[in-house]
């Protein structure tokens, strides 16, 4: 374990989970690596952190269909109320209505406010004036908050979008354009109301910007989980984090992945740090903890040798453009031996999160199959899920699972299909499918 942080930030700690030894001619590593912020609450510490304010942009649907049923429309401007009066002094915020077109509702004329007592009150009499109607292009929503947002100097950037439909006003790849866009340059919650929205797009928004995504399936639930997110918004420090991993010459990366609190695969996003070294975007952070799965392929070595198989280092840009801030690290190593008890040990971390990894991919591919008519695969990869869920523990995951299958025996994972399946209960599964539990350490 190794902490770099300043006392006067949160302090940034990375250890590693692993079994380093290997057995003669092994070249798989595995390793979970936990990183942790803690000692937040201050402002300006360290490189990156938010100097007592953030920017926040609320993006809400307001197309025709939020007025079926009217609960929708008014749970929606009470949610962005309440998130508002959640909002600290200072905080740089704005409100968009989305249709098939993006219309800035407060304050205007392509500024954001700076809440205080007069700003909040003047934003919910704008909320309490928006009416529905319209369609739906939340790429052009996502393109107006990065826009507002680009004039913010506050490092932390975000967004919180709502929507209650398919976006059936813009081709697939505007949208897709539009999030290419916005990457990097704000982090973005997303939450579909009611059952009409499409699990994809609104889990696609979330997983690009680094946000998360849910389902609120009834209106009334929307005030409590606009509140929740904003406070975890205003509770970040410290803004572009990267996972930074740099493997020695020979050493292959397979497999780089966040296992905690989401499973979301990072590979795909690294950018070149140097010789031999990649970042992958973590987004903002405050206090929190983030488990990550690494796994790398090292060259054959004879029995005695050890080496170096990674270093995964925490690191935040410098705003001045000079050499970006280690804020922890930690080492992946390798040691070959012939003790088969040693090398055939597997660690208790990286085992529970192969297992998390593979019930969030048993329950899509579970759906899937319901969805496509597929009876006994859907009862096979769903009885999986079961059987995961109840042997990690992740009893809400299990209890969602409840209410899509009847279960004869979890131990098992033998379960029947529900005949009949409330459309909320399968898009709240499929939404939440990602969400893990922390291994007991």
């Amino acid at each position: 374990m190794a902490n770099f942080s300043k006392p006067t930030g949160p302090q940034f700690s990375v250890d590693v989970y692993q079994n380093e030894f290997l057995p003669e001619g092994g070249r798989d590593v595995n390793a979970i690596v936990t990183v942790t912020a803690t000692g937040g609450g201050t402002s300006g510490g360290l490189p990156g952190a938010a100097a007592g304010s953030a920017a926040v942009v609320l993006m809400l649907d307001c197309s025709g269909s939020m007025e079926y049923p009217p609960t929708k429309m008014r749970g929606a401007r009470e949610a962005a109320a309440a998130a508002i009066d959640t909002l600290r002094d200072g905080t740089a915020f704005a409100l968009v209505a989305g249709t098939h077109v993006a219309r800035e509702v407060y304050p205007g004329n392509g500024r954001l406010a700076v809440a205080d007592g007069r700003t909040r009150a003047e934003a919910r009499q704008a909320l309490r004036a928006l009416t529905a109607g319209g369609g739906t292009a939340i790429g052009t929503w996502l393109r107006l908050a990065d826009r507002l947002l680009s004039a913010a100097e506050a490092p932390i950037r975000h967004g919180i979008l709502l929507t209650d439909g398919r976006n059936e006003h813009e081709a697939p790849a505007d949208l897709r354009a539009a999030l290419e866009a916005c990457t990097g340059r704000f982090t973005c919650d997303a939450r579909g109301v009611g059952t009409d929205w499409e699990v994809d797009e609104v889990r696609g928004i979330a997983r690009t910007l680094l946000g998360t995504a849910d389902i609120v399936a009834d209106p009334a639930g929307l005030t409590a989980d606009f509140t929740a997110m904003m406070e975890h918004v205003m509770g970040k420090e410290v803004a572009d984090v990267a996972l930074r991993l740099w493997t020695p010459v020979g050493v292959e990366i397979s497999l780089v992945k966040q296992v905690a609190p989401t499973v979301e695969d990072l590979a795909g996003r690294r950018t070149g740090a140097g010789p031999r070294a990649g970042d992958y975007p973590t987004g903002s952070w405050g206090d929190e903890s983030r488990d990550y799965h690494v796994s790398v392929r090292v060259p054959e070595a004879a029995v005695g040798r050890e080496m170096l198989a990674a270093r995964v280092s925490l690191v935040v840009p410098d705003p001045a453009g000079g050499a970006p801030a280690t804020l922890g690290q930690g080492l992946v190593r390798a040691v070959w031996t012939d003790d088969m008890v040693m090398s055939t040990a597997i660690n208790a971390q990286v085992a529970h999160y192969t297992g998390q990894a593979e019930l969030a991919d048993v329950i899509q591919q579970g759906l899937d199959a319901r969805k496509s008519g597929d009876h006994d695969g859907a009862t096979a990869k769903l009885g999986r899920a079961v059987q995961l869920a109840a042997a990690s523990g992740n009893a809400d995951t299990a209890k969602l699972l409840s209410k899509v299958v009847d279960v004869v025996d979890a131990a098992t994972g033998t379960v029947r299909l529900k005949a009949k399946v409330a459309e909320a209960d399968e898009m709240t599964l499929e939404t939440r499918s990602t969400k893990t539990v922390r291994v007991k350490k």
